[in-house]
């Protein structure tokens, strides 16, 4: 899903921004472009010559050329959740509201509480009187189709986030709004990388030790290679039959892990399926439900894995993360939650 989120000076809008992209979600802020921009002219990025670069930027454009570079940055396929903050002009909502899946939330808090926190956070460039916050205000309520049009974007938007009380509560409102637009959205046509993750789910149903109950499914062009899920080699008893097998490791920095070692790892069972069947795994993308462990990662980057896609985060995956970044095949983790399971 993409979310957009607009707001007047210190609402809390980076706040629900900042609690989304903790929920997985990529972050791009129509400000950043401005300041891109900026950069590129040798502008000094202050909150005034922003917004006049943006003004310049809309009227030799088109009002919605923002979101547009936005939408470009993003792709074509929408694989993964965005949030896109410091949307200010109708034309840009617009812009968004092409995507299927583009929901709108204006925060909203009272003037007098917002004055309060701006004084608290301190931040360059933000008013430092309440008569300065509402001029400065007025300034983004233009009617100037090429200008900021806050007012008329806060009123396009499909749900309202009041916060009137403690970040815990405005985190704990998007939370809940999160889980509506959840259910709405599921509704809709899965995007690719849901529609693997789901039959990922399936496939793990087959695993035969309770503790990892874990799957993968291996893909390329949009087509499946092949699956795998935890189990026993061939011929060998289950975890499920007769019991774990599980074996203390001590690491450099003196911490230990317990591992059930009866069982075969869902990424290694699909390697192994592929061999059997004479597929390449060149060029393909892995769908998991964590973080591969580093013997399985060291193994899927010699297969030619480019793209590895999982549901949560595994303890010991650092290794694994600074191995993708190294040689360069792309980890997206969907949610920060760490995969939990017995004598961890």
């Amino acid at each position: 899903m993409i979310i957009g989120i607009t707001g007047k000076y210190a609402s809390g809008k980076d706040s629900v921004a900042e609690y989304l992209v903790k929920k997985g979600f990529t972050h791009y802020s129509l400000s950043d472009e401005i300041r891109e921009e900026a950069k590129k002219r040798k502008i000094k990025p202050a909150r005034e010559n922003l917004i006049q670069l943006g003004n310049e930027l809309r009227e030799k454009f088109g009002s919605g050329i923002l979101a547009e570079r936005i939408l470009l940055k993003m792709g074509r396929d929408r694989e993964k959740n965005y949030v896109v903050t410091s949307i200010r002009n109708p034309e840009e909502v617009k812009v968004l509201q092409k995507e299927e899946q583009f929901t709108l939330i204006a925060v909203t808090a009272d003037i007098k509480k917002r004055f309060q926190w701006l004084q608290q956070r301190s931040r360059d460039g933000d008013p430092k009187t309440f008569q300065e916050l509402v001029e400065k205000e007025n300034i983004e309520q233009s009617s100037d189709p090429g200008k900021q049009q806050l007012h008329t974007v806060e009123q396009m938007a499909g749900k309202i986030l009041k916060n009137e009380g403690t970040l815990e509560e405005l985190y704990q409102k998007t939370e809940k709004l999160l889980d509506d637009l959840r259910k709405k959205f599921r509704t809709l046509r899965p995007s690719w990388d849901a529609y693997f993750l789901g039959i990922m789910q399936q496939v793990a149903q087959r695993a035969t030790c309770d503790r990892g109950k874990a799957g993968c499914v291996i893909v390329r062009d949009k087509q499946i290679l092949c699956t795998g899920y935890v189990g026993s080699a061939a011929g060998q008893e289950h975890c499920d039959d007769a019991g774990h097998q599980l074996k203390t490791v001590r690491h450099e920095d003196g911490s230990e892990s317990v591992h059930c070692v009866r069982t075969i790892h869902a990424e290694q069972n699909a390697i192994c399926q592929a061999a059997r069947q004479g597929i390449s795994l060149r060029g393909a993308t892995l769908y998991c439900k964590m973080e591969p462990c580093i013997v399985c990662a060291r193994l899927l980057v010699n297969c030619g894995i480019i793209r590895a896609v999982c549901e949560k985060k595994y303890h010991r995956a650092q290794e694994t993360r600074e191995l993708f970044k190294a040689v360069g095949v792309k980890l997206e983790v969907i949610s920060d939650e760490v995969e939990k399971y017995g004598k961890q």
